[in-house]
């Protein structure tokens, strides 16, 4: 299961992580985010020995979205030695978003 990430687990879990990281930020009001959250975990469970998978509440972490300017959700953010090296806004398919893990993090 993808790990929640606040302000007091950020340094550890993302900027410290040797890992490539993909970030759900989602809200619990949001329909798209829903839809893709089975989508993320099982991804989590296929390739979690490879990338880091983590989860982050917009409206719980104001300031993470002020960080990397989050404006939508759901956004989705590839990182890899502490570098956002990607970014997609909106619903993707299991297909779509293991197609992205591969261009962005390799």
């Amino acid at each position: 299961m993808a790990l929640h990430i606040t302000k007091s687990n950020f340094a550890k879990e993302v900027e410290q992580e040797k890992k490539p990281i993909v970030i759900d930020v989602y809200a619990s009001w949001c329909g798209p985010c829903k839809l893709m959250e089975p989508i993320f975990e099982e991804l989590d469970k296929e390739l979690g020995a490879t990338y880091k998978f983590l989860k982050i509440n917009v409206d719980e972490e104001r300031e993470f979205s002020i960080k990397y300017g989050v404006t939508s959700v759901p956004t989705l953010l590839f990182i890899k030695n502490n570098n956002v090296v990607g970014r997609e806004v909106g619903y993707l398919d299991k297909e779509a978003l293991s197609k992205k893990i591969i261009q962005y993090l390799g």
